[in-house]
């Protein structure tokens, strides 16, 4: 017996895209030769969904239902698993996330889980603003004993544009903007970069910089998902 798999995506489309990317080649390395061996997965792209960022800097709540909503769709289409290739979309599911009756694999705790093993002294945390202001790595970070090592304000300001020009389909421009601000952080420290952001995996290979300094939010998310899947299918094969 094996579970479906649900996404709640569309924040944004191609972060969304991406991800199922992420989760082909994640189970491809994992064995799948066939179109029969990956997980069968449902994907609700919800565009709809307000803007993160903009709400949580204000203080308001208007992506919470949506996101409540989305992720019951999903469930009534059968999801066994859960997840959402959204960073920021995190804060609002939090707040509800002891009423999820099936597991959530939560893209903060992938990341980081990620993160500590590739890179245990610690690594630059790239993310949107609202990210950064609900202080969702931060948090979980400390509570694991992990340094995020964070960019200054005019610096996450130029990381917000690239989240933006990514939403706009403009990757060369949004590579090129990358470059620049993770050279400087890269300079100033040398380390690992988590794109804690589903938009930013898509513009760091514009970026020029080595494949191997990127701890991808998105490719996290997607092999926790295929771990999760594995124990939920020995679980329910006994």
């Amino acid at each position: 017996m094996r579970p479906t798999i649900g996404v709640l995506g569309g924040m944004g489309p191609a972060a969304t895209a991406q991800f199922l990317t992420d989760l082909t080649a994640e189970e491809t390395r994992q064995g799948a030769e066939t179109d029969q061996d990956h997980l069968e997965v449902l994907i609700y792209s919800h565009t709809l969904i307000p803007d993160r960022t903009p709400n949580i800097v204000a203080g308001l709540d208007a992506p919470l239902r949506p996101l409540r909503d989305g992720i019951e769709r999903v469930l009534r289409w059968g999801a066994d698993i859960l997840a959402v290739p959204c960073n920021t979309a995190h804060f609002y599911i939090n707040r509800f996330l002891d009423e999820i009756p099936v597991p959530f694999v939560h893209i903060v705790h992938e990341t980081l889980r990620a993160a500590q093993e590739h890179s245990p002294e610690g690594a630059w945390l790239t993310a949107t603003n609202g990210t950064v202001a609900t202080e969702l790595y931060q948090e979980t970070a400390q509570k694991m004993g992990y340094e995020l090592w964070r960019p200054n304000p005019e610096q996450q300001e130029r990381i917000m544009h690239v989240v933006y020009l990514v939403k706009e389909g403009k990757f060369g421009p949004a590579g090129e903007l990358d470059r620049a601000v993770l050279s400087e952080l890269l300079n100033k420290r040398e380390g690992m970069i988590v794109t804690a952001c589903t938009e930013l995996p898509l513009a760091y290979p514009y970026s020029g910089l080595p494949a191997e300094l990127e701890i991808s939010s998105s490719r996290a998310l997607a092999q926790g998902v295929v771990r999760v899947a594995r124990e939920w299918e020995q679980e329910h094969s006994q």
